[in-house]
């Protein structure tokens, strides 16, 4: 009675304090005297004792138990789907992307597939070259069991037609993304996909062998997708200025990617920033454009990323006009093939009128000492340095660039005439300095690498002067870089055919509104609860 509990007392039920006092401990018998507690009978410890929350994972909610399935990864994903009826079931409804082998076959598998994945919103189907693809039976079809589909990817199937594609975008009007290659659908089926899916963002073609490739091609565009598309990427298409109308009415557009696609394209990128504003990212890659197309792009104030790569008519006039105007770029990557029509010129205009460049990729340009003691001055947050095929980018460069760019976290020199003075300044510039690749370069010594690691511990040196691999650009953060979705495989079509049990697909649509309204919700204080009640109810 009135006694105070403290950290020493004993675990409920026990007898004492301290079993054996010390007599000499310097206190009163009184206070020495331990504190008694009354020993409980076993119906009054049951009802004391913490509630037992060693339960069965049977007791785990489908909530809880579809969160737990989201962090396996495919193959662990399948071997739980084994475990028994209702764990096959969750982990089919709670499904959201699927990866399927689009061969032929796949048709008679389609109403089984769907009946247990039922929750499917981003679709992958990919076909090898060897083998024959599905067909527009199968993809109608598809579109009939998925019609909450958000993100399709169809690689390899070249059986699609036109009208398939039609039929299935009138199914799947939600659609948010596309990304084709090497199919054989062609202009008809591109403009029911932007006339149909009005809410789609993001547009990729590759390699679209359409059978009227060569002949006058119909454009694409601009149709309902052209107030909703950010994003729209063409690479290696014979007829890729057909998409001109898409372009110029998207304008909404934040990032376009051009790559290898034939044709003049001056005049689209001239029409194109008199009605897009908002472009961020630009990627223009082994196209024909010239300075009067680059310097059209100098209306994009926006614009934040921009990659010419393997552009041989792009002089230092139309980089200086972007730079001119575009000052809020951050990440400039330039590949001049060697041909010196991009140099010093162009990169002291970035480096005076961008001072926000954090990323600057240079293949095949000869700065000098000159550019790169601006760009070191003026660019205070430049963070990411390459450089591959740099005739002038020697020792002095390279200690101008310790010196000047003290933000600098990546450096990377490929092919380059730099020896081991240039390594031994980089011992003391650039203190932010965390990665350092060094390839082919063949004044780099093993012993000067040596040294250099000797002196930065900390810094990771990558010296490989065999390597035959070509530049791997730094990656960008913000992930800005990829414009499409890799979906993780699944299990084989033939476990996938396995339909859910009948009181698994009976739960289904209680299922998911549960899911759905526990968003954003504690799903452990859910389960605690339900666990809690439980033991109470006992």
């Amino acid at each position: 009675m009135g006694q105070s509990s403290s950290s020493t007392a004993p675990a409920l039920g026990g007898r004492g304090a301290d079993p054996d006092p010390d007599p000499d401990d310097g206190h009163s018998a009184a206070k020495s005297k331990a504190v008694i507690w009354p020993v409980l009978g076993e119906a009054a410890a049951e009802e004391c004792a913490a509630p037992d929350l060693s339960l069965s994972i049977s007791d785990l909610p489908d909530e809880c138990l579809a969160c737990v399935f989201q962090y396996l990864g495919s193959g662990d994903r399948a071997r739980c789907s084994l475990v028994c009826r209702r764990w096959l079931a969750v982990e089919g409804q709670s499904r959201q992307r699927l990866a399927l082998h689009a061969q032929s076959e796949l048709l008679e598998a389609v109403p089984a597939l769907f009946a247990r994945f039922d929750s499917v919103s981003k679709l992958a189907l990919k076909c090898d070259r060897k083998a024959l693809s599905i067909g527009d039976d199968a993809l109608v079809l598809i579109s009939l069991k998925c019609r909450n589909l958000t993100r399709l990817k169809l690689r390899g199937c070249r059986a699609l037609t036109d009208t398939g594609i039609a039929v299935f975008t009138s199914n799947c009007r939600g659609l948010r993304k596309l990304s084709c290659g090497s199919c054989a659908f062609g202009a008809k089926g591109l403009n029911a996909v932007i006339d149909h899916c009005a809410s789609l963002e993001e547009l990729s073609v590759k390699r679209l062998r359409s059978p009227t490739e060569g002949a006058a091609a119909e454009p694409i565009g601009p149709g309902a997708a052209a107030a909703s598309l950010k994003t729209i990427c063409l690479k290696e298409l014979y007829n890729g200025q057909g998409f001109g109308p898409l372009i110029i009415g998207s304008k909404n557009l934040r990032t376009l990617k051009l790559v290898k696609c034939y044709g003049d394209w001056d005049t689209v990128l001239q029409v194109m920033v008199e009605r897009v504003a908002k472009l961020v990212e630009i990627h223009l890659e082994r196209i024909q454009v010239s300075d009067f197309g680059i310097a059209s792009l100098s209306n994009c104030s926006d614009l934040e990323i921009l990659h010419l790569l393997k552009t041989p008519h792009c002089t230092n006039l139309g980089l200086i006009s972007v730079a001119e105007r575009c000052t809020l770029l951050r990440k400039l990557h330039i590949d001049g093939l060697k041909l010196n029509r991009i140099g010093d010129d162009g990169l002291i205009a970035v480096a005076k009128r961008c001072p926000n460049l954090r990323e600057l990729v240079l293949i095949g340009v000869n700065p000098t000492e000159l550019s790169l003691d601006l760009l070191g001055s003026n660019c205070l947050t430049l963070e990411r340095l390459a450089f591959c095929g740099s005739d002038t980018v020697g020792d002095a460069e390279i200690m101008c660039i310790a010196a000047r760019c003290v933000a600098l976290k990546k450096l990377c020199i490929k092919n380059c005439p730099v020896s081991d003075e240039g390594m031994k300044a980089l011992a003391s510039g650039c203190p932010n300095l965390v990665k350092l690749k060094v390839k082919k370069c063949g004044g780099v010594t093993s012993e000067g690498a040596a040294w250099l690691r000797m002196r930065r511990g900390s810094l990771a040196l990558n010296l490989d002067s065999s390597d035959q691999e070509q530049i791997d650009a730094f990656a960008s953060d913000g992930g800005g870089e990829e414009n499409h979705v890799e979906f993780p495989p699944v299990p084989s079509q033939t476990a996938g055919a396995n339909i859910a049990s009948s009181s698994g697909t009976s739960r289904s649509s209680s299922f998911k509104s549960r899911l759905g309204s526990l968003r954003g919700k504690s799903l452990m204080a859910c389960t605690f609860r339900r666990w809690s009640s439980g033991s109470k109810d006992s």
